[in-house]
Protein backbone atom coordinates (compact mmCIF):
# COMPACT_ATOMS: atom_id res chain seq x y z
CA UNK A 1 0.00 0.00 0.00
CA UNK A 2 1.45 3.38 -0.95
CA UNK A 3 1.55 6.36 1.35
CA UNK A 4 2.12 10.07 0.87
CA UNK A 5 4.59 12.01 2.94
CA UNK A 6 3.35 14.39 5.63
CA UNK A 7 4.02 18.16 5.36
CA UNK A 8 6.75 17.87 7.98
CA UNK A 9 8.43 15.14 5.95
CA UNK A 10 8.23 17.22 2.78
CA UNK A 11 9.77 20.23 4.53
CA UNK A 12 12.57 18.10 5.88
CA UNK A 13 13.26 16.53 2.53
CA UNK A 14 13.42 19.98 0.93
CA UNK A 15 15.85 21.14 3.58
CA UNK A 16 18.00 18.08 2.89
CA UNK A 17 18.17 18.78 -0.82
CA UNK A 18 19.12 22.42 -0.31
CA UNK A 19 21.58 21.96 2.55
CA UNK A 20 25.12 22.99 1.69
CA UNK A 21 27.67 20.21 1.50
CA UNK A 22 31.09 21.09 2.84
CA UNK A 23 33.56 18.49 3.99
CA UNK A 24 30.89 15.85 4.50
CA UNK A 25 27.29 15.07 3.84
CA UNK A 26 24.79 16.51 6.32
CA UNK A 27 23.22 14.22 8.88
CA UNK A 28 20.27 12.41 7.32
CA UNK A 29 16.99 13.91 8.45
CA UNK A 30 15.34 11.89 11.21
CA UNK A 31 11.85 12.16 9.72
CA UNK A 32 10.92 9.63 7.05
CA UNK A 33 7.82 9.19 4.99
CA UNK A 34 5.16 7.50 7.07
CA UNK A 35 1.47 6.77 6.63
CA UNK A 36 -0.60 9.90 7.16
CA UNK A 37 -2.82 8.13 9.69
CA UNK A 38 -0.02 6.93 11.95
CA UNK A 39 -0.12 7.33 15.73
CA UNK A 40 2.50 10.05 15.87
CA UNK A 41 -0.01 12.82 16.56
CA UNK A 42 -1.08 11.04 19.73
CA UNK A 43 2.40 10.64 21.18
CA UNK A 44 2.39 13.96 23.06
CA UNK A 45 -1.01 13.21 24.60
CA UNK A 46 0.04 9.71 25.63
CA UNK A 47 3.17 11.09 27.29
CA UNK A 48 1.08 13.72 29.06
CA UNK A 49 -1.26 11.04 30.45
CA UNK A 50 1.73 8.95 31.52
CA UNK A 51 3.34 11.85 33.38
CA UNK A 52 0.05 13.00 34.90
CA UNK A 53 -0.45 9.51 36.29
CA UNK A 54 3.09 9.40 37.67
CA UNK A 55 2.95 12.90 39.19
CA UNK A 56 -0.50 12.37 40.71
CA UNK A 57 0.48 8.98 42.12
CA UNK A 58 3.61 10.45 43.70
CA UNK A 59 1.69 13.38 45.19
CA UNK A 60 -1.10 11.22 46.61
CA UNK A 61 1.38 8.70 48.01
CA UNK A 62 3.27 11.47 49.76
CA UNK A 63 -0.01 12.82 51.12
CA UNK A 64 -0.99 9.39 52.44
CA UNK A 65 2.40 9.15 54.15
CA UNK A 66 2.08 12.54 55.90
CA UNK A 67 5.08 13.74 53.90
CA UNK A 68 3.97 17.36 53.42
CA UNK A 69 7.11 19.49 53.29
CA UNK A 70 5.87 23.03 53.82
CA UNK A 71 3.02 25.18 55.06
CA UNK A 72 2.42 26.28 51.45
CA UNK A 73 -0.06 23.48 50.76
CA UNK A 74 -2.20 24.64 53.68
CA UNK A 75 -1.89 28.29 52.63
CA UNK A 76 -3.03 27.61 49.08
CA UNK A 77 -5.83 25.38 50.28
CA UNK A 78 -7.13 28.16 52.55
CA UNK A 79 -7.09 30.58 49.61
CA UNK A 80 -8.78 28.17 47.19
CA UNK A 81 -11.31 27.21 49.86
CA UNK A 82 -12.20 30.90 50.22
CA UNK A 83 -12.53 31.29 46.44
CA UNK A 84 -14.78 28.22 46.38
CA UNK A 85 -17.14 29.97 48.81
CA UNK A 86 -16.97 33.26 46.88
CA UNK A 87 -14.86 35.00 49.50
CA UNK A 88 -11.56 36.87 49.38
CA UNK A 89 -8.53 34.52 49.42
CA UNK A 90 -7.76 34.83 53.13
CA UNK A 91 -5.02 32.52 54.41
CA UNK A 92 -4.98 32.57 58.21
CA UNK A 93 -1.77 30.53 58.22
CA UNK A 94 -0.01 33.72 57.17
CA UNK A 95 -1.80 35.68 59.88
CA UNK A 96 -5.46 36.19 60.86
CA UNK A 97 -7.33 37.74 57.94
CA UNK A 98 -4.24 37.79 55.69
CA UNK A 99 -5.24 38.21 52.04
CA UNK A 100 -2.99 35.98 49.95
CA UNK A 101 -3.02 38.52 47.11
CA UNK A 102 -0.98 40.73 49.44
CA UNK A 103 1.73 38.07 49.63
CA UNK A 104 2.05 36.80 46.06
CA UNK A 105 -0.25 37.93 43.27
CA UNK A 106 -1.70 34.64 42.05
CA UNK A 107 -5.40 35.13 41.26
CA UNK A 108 -5.13 32.28 38.74
CA UNK A 109 -5.58 29.81 41.63
CA UNK A 110 -9.26 30.80 41.68
CA UNK A 111 -9.65 28.48 38.67
CA UNK A 112 -9.36 25.56 41.10
CA UNK A 113 -12.34 26.71 43.16
CA UNK A 114 -15.06 24.72 41.31
CA UNK A 115 -13.10 21.46 41.63
CA UNK A 116 -12.34 22.18 45.28
CA UNK A 117 -16.00 22.90 46.01
CA UNK A 118 -16.82 19.41 44.72
CA UNK A 119 -13.81 17.74 46.37
CA UNK A 120 -12.79 19.83 49.44
CA UNK A 121 -9.43 18.26 50.15
CA UNK A 122 -5.80 19.27 49.53
CA UNK A 123 -5.54 16.23 47.27
CA UNK A 124 -7.61 18.22 44.76
CA UNK A 125 -4.82 20.79 44.52
CA UNK A 126 -2.17 18.10 44.20
CA UNK A 127 -4.01 16.29 41.39
CA UNK A 128 -4.68 19.59 39.59
CA UNK A 129 -0.98 20.41 39.74
CA UNK A 130 -0.14 16.97 38.34
CA UNK A 131 -2.57 17.55 35.48
CA UNK A 132 -1.11 20.95 34.61
CA UNK A 133 2.48 19.73 34.71
CA UNK A 134 1.55 16.66 32.68
CA UNK A 135 -0.22 18.89 30.14
CA UNK A 136 2.99 20.84 29.58
CA UNK A 137 4.54 17.73 28.03
CA UNK A 138 2.17 18.07 25.05
CA UNK A 139 3.64 21.26 23.51
CA UNK A 140 7.20 20.26 24.38
CA UNK A 141 6.91 16.83 22.75
CA UNK A 142 4.89 18.09 19.80
CA UNK A 143 7.27 20.95 19.00
CA UNK A 144 10.39 18.80 19.27
CA UNK A 145 8.84 16.07 17.10
CA UNK A 146 8.00 18.59 14.39
CA UNK A 147 11.51 19.97 14.41
CA UNK A 148 13.51 16.76 14.86
CA UNK A 149 11.27 13.83 14.00
CA UNK A 150 9.17 11.44 16.00
CA UNK A 151 11.88 9.43 17.77
CA UNK A 152 13.90 12.44 18.88
CA UNK A 153 10.70 14.26 19.81
CA UNK A 154 9.67 11.39 22.05
CA UNK A 155 13.14 11.24 23.57
CA UNK A 156 13.17 14.93 24.47
CA UNK A 157 9.54 14.77 25.64
CA UNK A 158 10.42 11.91 27.96
CA UNK A 159 13.52 13.75 29.19
CA UNK A 160 11.40 16.82 29.86
CA UNK A 161 8.81 14.93 31.88
CA UNK A 162 11.55 13.32 33.96
CA UNK A 163 13.58 16.52 34.34
CA UNK A 164 14.71 17.24 37.88
CA UNK A 165 13.03 20.66 37.93
CA UNK A 166 9.59 19.19 37.28
CA UNK A 167 10.13 16.35 39.74
CA UNK A 168 11.19 18.78 42.47
CA UNK A 169 8.01 20.79 41.92
CA UNK A 170 5.84 17.67 42.25
CA UNK A 171 7.74 16.67 45.39
CA UNK A 172 7.24 20.03 47.05
CA UNK A 173 3.46 19.92 47.48
CA UNK A 174 1.46 22.58 45.57
CA UNK A 175 2.49 25.94 44.14
CA UNK A 176 0.96 28.43 41.74
CA UNK A 177 3.80 28.00 39.24
CA UNK A 178 2.09 24.81 38.02
CA UNK A 179 -0.07 27.17 35.91
CA UNK A 180 2.96 28.94 34.46
CA UNK A 181 4.73 25.80 33.22
CA UNK A 182 2.16 24.84 30.50
CA UNK A 183 1.59 28.49 29.54
CA UNK A 184 5.31 28.97 28.87
CA UNK A 185 5.50 25.65 27.01
CA UNK A 186 2.56 26.49 24.71
CA UNK A 187 3.90 30.01 24.12
CA UNK A 188 7.36 28.80 23.08
CA UNK A 189 5.89 26.06 20.91
CA UNK A 190 4.01 28.79 19.04
CA UNK A 191 7.25 30.79 18.72
CA UNK A 192 9.00 27.83 17.10
CA UNK A 193 6.07 27.40 14.70
CA UNK A 194 6.06 31.13 13.83
CA UNK A 195 2.56 31.59 15.22
CA UNK A 196 3.44 34.94 16.73
CA UNK A 197 -0.02 36.01 17.88
CA UNK A 198 -0.66 32.66 19.54
CA UNK A 199 2.67 32.92 21.35
CA UNK A 200 1.75 36.28 22.83
CA UNK A 201 -1.76 35.13 23.78
CA UNK A 202 -0.40 32.06 25.58
CA UNK A 203 2.09 34.23 27.47
CA UNK A 204 -0.32 36.99 28.54
CA UNK A 205 -1.96 35.09 31.45
CA UNK A 206 1.44 34.76 33.13
CA UNK A 207 0.82 38.12 34.83
CA UNK A 208 -2.01 36.42 36.78
CA UNK A 209 0.16 33.53 37.95
CA UNK A 210 2.83 35.35 39.95
CA UNK A 211 4.10 38.89 40.17
CA UNK A 212 7.55 38.29 38.63
CA UNK A 213 6.20 36.49 35.57
CA UNK A 214 5.31 39.77 33.90
CA UNK A 215 9.04 39.96 33.17
CA UNK A 216 8.89 36.47 31.63
CA UNK A 217 6.02 37.69 29.44
CA UNK A 218 8.26 40.57 28.37
CA UNK A 219 11.10 38.16 27.55
CA UNK A 220 8.83 35.96 25.42
CA UNK A 221 7.53 39.06 23.62
CA UNK A 222 11.10 40.19 22.90
CA UNK A 223 11.93 36.79 21.42
CA UNK A 224 8.84 37.08 19.21
CA UNK A 225 9.90 40.60 18.16
CA UNK A 226 13.37 39.40 17.17
CA UNK A 227 12.15 36.38 15.24
CA UNK A 228 9.26 38.19 13.53
CA UNK A 229 11.10 41.37 12.55
CA UNK A 230 11.71 40.25 8.95
CA UNK A 231 8.74 38.02 8.08
CA UNK A 232 6.19 40.09 10.04
CA UNK A 233 7.47 43.57 10.98
CA UNK A 234 4.07 44.75 12.23
CA UNK A 235 3.84 41.77 14.52
CA UNK A 236 7.33 42.54 15.77
CA UNK A 237 6.23 46.07 16.73
CA UNK A 238 3.18 44.65 18.48
CA UNK A 239 5.42 42.22 20.37
CA UNK A 240 7.59 45.12 21.54
CA UNK A 241 4.45 46.76 22.89
CA UNK A 242 3.57 43.56 24.74
CA UNK A 243 7.06 43.47 26.23
CA UNK A 244 6.55 46.98 27.59
CA UNK A 245 3.17 45.95 28.99
CA UNK A 246 4.75 42.95 30.68
CA UNK A 247 7.31 45.13 32.44
CA UNK A 248 4.65 47.66 33.45
CA UNK A 249 2.42 44.88 34.77
CA UNK A 250 5.26 43.56 36.92
CA UNK A 251 6.14 47.01 38.25
CA UNK A 252 2.53 47.86 39.08
CA UNK A 253 1.99 44.51 40.75
CA UNK A 254 5.08 44.91 42.92
CA UNK A 255 4.46 48.54 43.87
CA UNK A 256 0.67 49.03 43.79
CA UNK A 257 -1.43 45.86 43.59
CA UNK A 258 0.26 43.67 46.22
CA UNK A 259 0.72 46.54 48.75
CA UNK A 260 -3.01 47.31 48.37
CA UNK A 261 -3.85 43.83 49.70
CA UNK A 262 -1.00 43.67 52.21
CA UNK A 263 -1.71 44.71 55.80
CA UNK A 264 1.69 46.44 55.95
CA UNK A 265 1.05 48.31 52.66
CA UNK A 266 4.22 46.95 51.09
CA UNK A 267 5.66 44.04 49.15
CA UNK A 268 6.94 41.68 51.83
CA UNK A 269 9.86 40.29 49.85
CA UNK A 270 11.72 43.51 49.05
CA UNK A 271 14.09 42.67 51.89
CA UNK A 272 15.25 39.59 49.96
CA UNK A 273 16.23 41.58 46.86
CA UNK A 274 19.63 43.00 46.12
CA UNK A 275 21.91 40.38 47.61
CA UNK A 276 25.61 40.14 46.85
CA UNK A 277 25.97 38.18 43.58
CA UNK A 278 29.09 36.51 44.97
CA UNK A 279 27.31 35.11 48.02
CA UNK A 280 26.81 31.38 47.60
CA UNK A 281 28.67 31.50 44.30
CA UNK A 282 29.47 27.80 44.41
CA UNK A 283 25.79 26.89 44.91
CA UNK A 284 24.73 29.24 42.12
CA UNK A 285 27.26 27.80 39.67
CA UNK A 286 26.17 24.26 40.52
CA UNK A 287 22.57 25.22 39.84
CA UNK A 288 23.51 26.66 36.44
CA UNK A 289 25.43 23.48 35.68
CA UNK A 290 22.43 21.34 36.63
CA UNK A 291 20.22 23.47 34.42
CA UNK A 292 22.40 23.41 31.32
CA UNK A 293 24.38 20.16 31.31
CA UNK A 294 22.12 17.16 32.03
CA UNK A 295 19.05 18.90 30.60
CA UNK A 296 20.50 20.34 27.38
CA UNK A 297 24.13 19.24 27.04
CA UNK A 298 24.99 22.99 26.93
CA UNK A 299 23.59 23.21 23.39
CA UNK A 300 20.60 25.30 24.47
CA UNK A 301 22.88 28.33 24.80
CA UNK A 302 22.82 28.49 20.99
CA UNK A 303 19.08 29.30 20.99
CA UNK A 304 17.60 32.77 21.61
CA UNK A 305 14.74 31.05 23.45
CA UNK A 306 17.08 30.71 26.41
CA UNK A 307 16.61 34.45 27.00
CA UNK A 308 13.19 33.60 28.44
CA UNK A 309 14.92 32.00 31.42
CA UNK A 310 16.82 35.17 32.36
CA UNK A 311 14.14 36.94 34.47
CA UNK A 312 13.65 33.91 36.73
CA UNK A 313 17.36 33.22 36.98
CA UNK A 314 18.01 36.91 37.64
CA UNK A 315 15.80 37.33 40.68
CA UNK A 316 16.85 33.97 42.09
CA UNK A 317 20.60 34.47 41.82
CA UNK A 318 20.49 38.11 42.94
CA UNK A 319 18.34 37.38 45.98
CA UNK A 320 19.78 37.34 49.47
CA UNK A 321 17.67 34.27 50.33
CA UNK A 322 19.79 31.14 49.88
CA UNK A 323 16.69 28.99 49.34
CA UNK A 324 16.43 30.45 45.83
CA UNK A 325 19.97 29.56 44.80
CA UNK A 326 19.93 25.77 44.78
CA UNK A 327 18.18 22.96 42.96
CA UNK A 328 15.76 22.09 45.76
CA UNK A 329 12.17 23.21 46.00
CA UNK A 330 10.02 24.19 43.03
CA UNK A 331 11.80 27.26 41.69
CA UNK A 332 13.32 25.62 38.61
CA UNK A 333 10.09 24.15 37.24
CA UNK A 334 9.29 27.18 35.05
CA UNK A 335 12.74 26.88 33.47
CA UNK A 336 12.29 23.29 32.27
CA UNK A 337 10.06 23.99 29.21
CA UNK A 338 12.36 26.88 28.27
CA UNK A 339 15.44 24.65 28.38
CA UNK A 340 13.80 21.74 26.53
CA UNK A 341 12.44 23.87 23.70
CA UNK A 342 15.64 25.92 23.47
CA UNK A 343 17.48 22.62 23.07
CA UNK A 344 15.09 21.51 20.31
CA UNK A 345 15.58 24.84 18.54
CA UNK A 346 19.37 24.57 18.81
CA UNK A 347 19.36 20.95 17.59
CA UNK A 348 17.30 21.84 14.52
CA UNK A 349 19.95 24.40 13.60
CA UNK A 350 23.04 22.44 14.60
CA UNK A 351 22.33 19.40 12.42
CA UNK A 352 22.95 21.56 9.32
CA UNK A 353 26.13 23.09 10.69
CA UNK A 354 29.22 23.01 8.45
CA UNK A 355 31.15 21.68 11.46
CA UNK A 356 31.13 17.85 11.44
CA UNK A 357 31.65 17.57 15.20
CA UNK A 358 28.63 19.78 15.89
CA UNK A 359 26.44 17.80 13.50
CA UNK A 360 27.50 14.57 15.15
CA UNK A 361 26.92 16.02 18.63
CA UNK A 362 23.44 17.17 17.61
CA UNK A 363 22.65 13.74 16.21
CA UNK A 364 23.46 11.89 19.45
CA UNK A 365 22.49 14.50 22.05
CA UNK A 366 18.75 13.57 22.36
CA UNK A 367 19.73 10.02 23.30
CA UNK A 368 22.24 11.30 25.84
CA UNK A 369 19.72 13.72 27.37
CA UNK A 370 17.02 11.11 27.84
CA UNK A 371 19.58 8.65 29.21
CA UNK A 372 20.72 11.27 31.73
CA UNK A 373 17.11 11.94 32.76
CA UNK A 374 16.44 8.23 33.28
CA UNK A 375 19.65 7.77 35.25
CA UNK A 376 19.02 10.79 37.47
CA UNK A 377 15.45 9.69 38.17
CA UNK A 378 16.81 6.82 40.26
CA UNK A 379 17.78 9.44 42.85
CA UNK A 380 14.86 11.83 42.30
CA UNK A 381 11.32 11.80 43.76
CA UNK A 382 9.73 9.59 41.08
CA UNK A 383 12.03 6.75 42.07
CA UNK A 384 9.83 5.98 45.09
CA UNK A 385 7.10 4.76 42.74
CA UNK A 386 9.16 1.60 42.31
CA UNK A 387 8.92 0.79 46.02
CA UNK A 388 5.94 -1.24 47.25
CA UNK A 389 5.93 0.65 50.56
CA UNK A 390 4.93 3.82 48.72
CA UNK A 391 1.45 2.40 48.08
CA UNK A 392 0.74 1.26 51.63
CA UNK A 393 -0.67 3.59 54.24
CA UNK A 394 1.55 3.32 57.33
CA UNK A 395 0.02 2.53 60.70
CA UNK A 396 1.65 5.72 61.97
CA UNK A 397 -0.50 7.81 59.62
CA UNK A 398 -3.71 6.08 60.68
CA UNK A 399 -2.88 6.76 64.32
CA UNK A 400 -2.17 10.44 63.65
CA UNK A 401 -5.40 10.80 61.67
CA UNK A 402 -7.38 9.31 64.55
CA UNK A 403 -5.72 11.80 66.88
CA UNK A 404 -6.53 14.79 64.67
CA UNK A 405 -10.10 13.53 64.19
CA UNK A 406 -10.69 14.57 67.81
CA UNK A 407 -10.61 18.19 66.64
CA UNK A 408 -14.23 19.15 65.80
CA UNK A 409 -15.13 20.78 62.51
CA UNK A 410 -15.02 24.56 62.64
CA UNK A 411 -12.60 24.70 65.57
CA UNK A 412 -9.69 27.12 65.61
CA UNK A 413 -6.34 25.34 65.63
CA UNK A 414 -2.74 26.48 65.91
CA UNK A 415 -0.72 23.92 63.96
CA UNK A 416 2.62 23.42 62.23
CA UNK A 417 3.20 21.71 58.87
CA UNK A 418 2.07 18.13 59.48
CA UNK A 419 -1.23 18.74 61.30
CA UNK A 420 -2.17 21.86 59.33
CA UNK A 421 -2.28 19.98 56.03
CA UNK A 422 -4.88 17.63 57.54
CA UNK A 423 -7.03 20.27 59.28
CA UNK A 424 -7.26 23.22 56.89
CA UNK A 425 -10.23 21.79 54.96
CA UNK A 426 -12.49 21.80 58.02
CA UNK A 427 -10.96 24.13 60.63
CA UNK A 428 -9.59 27.64 60.96
CA UNK A 429 -5.86 27.02 61.15
CA UNK A 430 -3.11 29.38 62.29
CA UNK A 431 0.67 29.03 62.30
CA UNK A 432 2.32 28.64 65.73
CA UNK A 433 3.09 32.09 67.06
CA UNK A 434 1.09 33.75 64.30
CA UNK A 435 -2.43 33.88 65.70
CA UNK A 436 -2.41 37.65 66.04
CA UNK A 437 -3.98 37.61 69.48
CA UNK A 438 -6.51 34.86 68.71
CA UNK A 439 -6.55 32.13 71.38
CA UNK A 440 -7.22 28.90 69.48
CA UNK A 441 -9.32 26.02 70.74
CA UNK A 442 -6.59 23.50 69.99
CA UNK A 443 -2.86 23.35 69.37
CA UNK A 444 -1.65 20.51 67.13
CA UNK A 445 2.07 19.96 66.73
CA UNK A 446 4.31 17.59 64.84
CA UNK A 447 7.14 17.12 67.32
CA UNK A 448 8.65 14.07 65.62
CA UNK A 449 12.10 15.61 65.86
CA UNK A 450 11.66 16.22 69.64
CA UNK A 451 12.50 19.89 69.20
CA UNK A 452 9.97 20.86 71.88
CA UNK A 453 10.98 19.63 75.33
CA UNK A 454 7.71 20.47 77.09
CA UNK A 455 4.69 21.00 74.85
CA UNK A 456 2.54 22.48 77.62
CA UNK A 457 5.21 24.98 78.53
CA UNK A 458 5.51 25.81 74.82
CA UNK A 459 1.73 26.37 74.66
CA UNK A 460 2.03 28.59 77.72
CA UNK A 461 4.64 30.73 76.00
CA UNK A 462 2.40 31.05 72.95
CA UNK A 463 -0.66 32.00 75.01
CA UNK A 464 0.26 33.16 78.54
CA UNK A 465 -3.35 33.95 79.47
CA UNK A 466 -4.75 30.53 78.54
CA UNK A 467 -4.16 27.00 79.76
CA UNK A 468 -3.90 23.91 77.55
CA UNK A 469 -4.08 20.23 78.39
CA UNK A 470 -2.56 17.43 76.35
CA UNK A 471 -5.46 15.32 75.13
CA UNK A 472 -3.56 12.86 72.98
CA UNK A 473 -0.32 11.98 71.27
CA UNK A 474 0.72 9.61 68.51
CA UNK A 475 4.07 9.04 66.84
CA UNK A 476 5.44 12.46 67.73
CA UNK A 477 2.20 14.35 67.01
CA UNK A 478 0.70 16.07 70.05
CA UNK A 479 -2.78 17.55 70.44
CA UNK A 480 -3.60 20.09 73.17
CA UNK A 481 -7.01 21.52 73.99
CA UNK A 482 -7.71 24.84 75.69
CA UNK A 483 -8.85 24.38 79.26
CA UNK A 484 -12.22 25.93 79.97
CA UNK A 485 -12.35 28.53 82.73
CA UNK A 486 -16.13 28.34 83.14
CA UNK A 487 -18.59 25.55 82.37
CA UNK A 488 -20.37 27.85 79.90
CA UNK A 489 -17.15 29.03 78.27
CA UNK A 490 -17.43 26.78 75.24
CA UNK A 491 -16.00 27.25 71.82
CA UNK A 492 -16.90 25.04 68.89
CA UNK A 493 -17.06 21.36 69.68
CA UNK A 494 -17.43 19.30 72.86
CA UNK A 495 -14.76 20.83 75.09
CA UNK A 496 -14.09 19.15 78.41
CA UNK A 497 -11.43 19.60 81.05
CA UNK A 498 -9.07 16.66 80.83
CA UNK A 499 -6.24 15.70 83.15
CA UNK A 500 -2.74 16.44 82.02
CA UNK A 501 -1.20 13.60 80.11
CA UNK A 502 2.34 12.87 79.18
CA UNK A 503 2.79 12.88 75.40
CA UNK A 504 3.88 9.62 73.85
CA UNK A 505 6.58 9.43 71.21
Amino acid sequence: MSSSPTPADTATATATDSAPRTDGAPIPPPVTAVPARDRRSRDPQLLAVLFFTAYATLSVCRWRHLATRSWDLGIFEQAVRAYAHLRAPVADLRGPGSNLLGDHFSPVTALLAPAYRLFPTPVTLLVAQAALLGLSAVPVTRATARLLGRSRGLALGLAYGLSWGIQRAVDFDFHEICFAVPLIAFALEAVLERRWRAALLWAFPLVLVKEDLGLTLAAIALVVAVRARKPAPRTALCALGVAVLGVLAAVLTFTVVIPAFNTADTYTYWNKAGGDPLDGLGTKLRTLAWLLIPTTGLLAVRSPLLLVALPTLGWRLLSSDRHYWGTEWHYSAVLMPVLSLALADALSRARWSPRPWLRSYALHLPTAVVAAALALTTSLPLSVLGESAAYRKPARVSAVERLLARVPDGASVEANVGPSSRLVARCRVFWPGGTGGVTPDFIALDDSDHAIQDVQAYAGRLHPHAAYDVVGAAYGYVLLERRLRHPYDRGPGPHRVRPRARPGR
